[in-house]
């Protein structure tokens, strides 16, 4: 056989491989949560060691889901060089980021994979054990999947000199790891030698720290993932502060362990049923028959689908590549323009994040796990601030609708017809809500009874995706779960170092002593997050940021639930804000059109939102009034 076909057979093998792997675990994490529900009311006894299973299931759902985000070149990042011009030095700029990003996540995860190796013999206990398989066995996945990564890195560097630097970047890693390579074989008996390396990196580390940071800062900017930039971070800190990179993979471990970020892959596979079904269309349906003949209709009808999208994928940018092109067709009208281009456009970017205040919100939950806030508060107090910033788009679009707009379309078929084929996805989030405030289901049971739901209803009641289609859904999700899981785990070994080192605790104090006004700090809040809103996209934000403003907020005597709110609702309008909110370049992408063009159509939209912000920030009971009843 041609040995580039039987390296393509293997290539394929090794990649179902992976794929049957996230199937796998994805069905632990949906199935298990519902049958220990049923087992419990049925014979009064859960699932045998259900929760370990879990936490080790999202452990190999996270790592493989990962794999398949590098693989797809999806992973997070900012990379603002993208969207240079085609000239020929943007090119070359272009081409040497992208070098200089591969060579970076390369040797990031070649020596998380070399540092786990330490961890997962002196970190974990022999004898602790999921069922019958020791702990060992699925931290090992660890540096497997690390290993893989840091070889597709290597692959994915344009060709020539910059390939040949990014393959340098494993063997440098593995040089830095001697210390932790020579502890995962001998134990704290290593070598003395290996003592004096280790000390000569800690002096290096800190000398070179400022520089470094710098670097990473340029090559977040640059386009590499970010989650190996916040990875880079951790091992840089905890190497300057006298620490050892297992303790890097220690925390890795942890993060993908964690039952509360459970929820998290099965209310973005969810969405992706959603939007992948005709779901959308049925629900436009109903909401133009019930909405359409009012002045600004469509607008009312856009902002709830919208809202009800984000709401489950928890990524502003599936609603606008996903439903975009829909809502876009029905906004502009199929007989002739109901809306102009410019309004049009504006609605549509500034809608994609709108619903991320309404349950069952992944970033209230990841906000909920980081500061340990009841999540059930959490969703209470996003409640009014949610509806008074979707009240607040409509009310422009029906100001609007009279001056520049033809409205009062009869939708065909009326609203009973769309009732009645819609009515499936209506009572979707009824019964989440009813379950999750009723406290029939946990947050982790509750995304197990989403995802099965949808299932049920898209694929074996409406029959909108045939089962062969099941599989490209997922995997259009698996690269956001990986890169979201990604982010999360490289995120928390950051997090470790800024706890660690008392930030948080000293920048309290500082500003406590500096700003004495509780508003001028709320106000410095507000920017900090839209400016952070830009930059970095939700989920880094919270697990990076969120850890050092929580004591600030406890510092001014703010409620943690009106500051979990305040972060998420400002990070929203952080997406709409020019020069880089990350809305604003996926809407260019989506329709096509100019950057700063975009950015022109949703300055009104932005203008309002900001509204809405300064109004939650300064108006702490609509956050709390309804939490307090929980």
């Amino acid at each position: 056989m041609n040995p580039g076909k039987t390296r393509g057979v293997l290539a394929r093998v090794f990649y179902g491989i992976e794929e049957g792997i996230c199937w796998f675990s994805m069905l632990l994490l949906a199935l298990i949560p519902l049958t220990d529900v049923v087992l419990k009311l049925v014979f009064k006894s859960g699932f045998p060691d259900a929760q370990g299973l879990l936490v080790h299931a999202l452990l190999i759902l996270g790592l493989f889901s990962g794999l398949e985000t590098t693989r797809s070149g999806d992973h997070l990042s900012i990379g603002l060089i993208q969207y240079l011009g085609k000239q020929a030095g943007a090119e070359k700029v272009k081409r040497l980021s992208a070098a200089a990003g591969c060579a970076l996540s390369a040797l990031v995860v070649t020596i998380i994979a070399w540092a786990s190796l330490s961890f997962i013999r002196l970190g974990l206990m022999g004898w602790l054990v999921c069922g019958i398989i020791p702990d060992r066995v699925f931290a090992a996945a660890i540096p497997l999947a690390c290993g893989v990564m840091a070889f597709r890195f290597v692959r994915q560097a344009p060709s020539g000199a910059p390939k040949i630097i990014a393959a340098l970047a494993p063997a440098l890693g593995t040089a830095l790891c001697l210390p932790v390579i020579a502890k995962a074989l001998w134990g704290f008996d290593a070598p003395e030698i290996f003592l004096h390396l280790d000390e000569a990196l800690y002096g290096a580390a800190g000398f070179f720290k400022i520089p470094a940071v710098m670097l990473l800062i340029l090559a977040a900017l640059g386009g590499a993932p970010l989650f190996t930039v916040l990875g880079g971070l951790a091992l840089l800190l905890i190497t300057a502060s006298g620490g050892e990179s297992d303790v890097a993979a220690n925390q890795v471990y942890l993060a993908l362990t964690q039952d509360n970020i459970i929820p998290i892959p099965l209310f973005t596979l969810a969405g992706f049923f959603l939007s992948e079904s005709r779901a959308g269309e049925r629900l436009l349906g109903f909401f133009r028959g019930l909405f359409g003949r009012l002045p600004g209709g469509l607008v009312i009808v856009t902002v709830i689908i919208c809202a009800f999208f984000t709401s489950f994928t928890g990524a502003s940018g599936v609603t606008i590549l996903a439903l975009g092109g829909l809502l876009y067709a029905i906004l502009r009208g199929e007989g002739g323009p109901a809306y102009p281009e410019s309004f049009t456009i504006g609605l549509l970017t500034s809608t994609g994040s709108i619903g991320l205040l309404f349950p069952p919100s992944l970033p209230i939950i990841l906000v909920g796990s980081t500061t340990q806030t009841n999540i059930l508060q959490l969703f209470a107090g996003g409640l009014i601030p949610g509806l008074i910033l979707t009240a607040a788009v409509m009310a422009f679009g029906i100001a609007y609708s009279p001056r520049k707009a033809g409205s009062g379309r009869r939708a065909s078929g009326g609203i009973r017809k769309g009732l009645k084929e819609s009515a499936l996805e209506l009572l979707l989030p009824v019964l989440l809500v009813a379950a999750f405030f009723g406290g029939l289901l946990s947050i982790t049971e509750l995304g197990a009874a989403a995802l099965v739901y949808v299932f049920v209803v898209e694929v074996l009641i409406h029959r909108d995706l045939p089962l062969k289609a099941c599989v490209q859904v997922f995997k259009k999700a698996v690269p956001i779960i990986g890169g979201i899981l990604s982010i999360i785990a490289l995120s928390m070994a950051l997090s470790y170092y800024i706890v660690d080192s008392q930030v948080p605790q000293n920048l309290a104090v500082w500003m406590s002593e500096t700003i004495n006004s509780k508003y001028l700090f709320l106000l410095l809040l507000n920017l900090l997050l839209l400016a952070v809103g830009c930059l970095m996209d939700i989920f880094s934000a919270i697990l990076v940021v969120l850890p050092l403003v929580a004591p600030l907020g406890a510092a001014y005597g703010i409620d943690p639930v009106h500051l979990g709110i305040i972060f998420i609702i400002n990070l929203e309008v952080g997406f709409l804000t020019p020069p880089v909110g990350l809305n604003l370049f996926l809407a260019s992408y989506r329709f096509k059109k100019p950057f700063v063009e975009i950015c022109r159509h949703v300055l009104p939209f932005l203008a309002i939102q900001f509204a809405v912000v300064l109004l939650v920030t300064y108006v702490p009971a609509l956050s709390t009034a309804l939490a307090k009843l929980f």
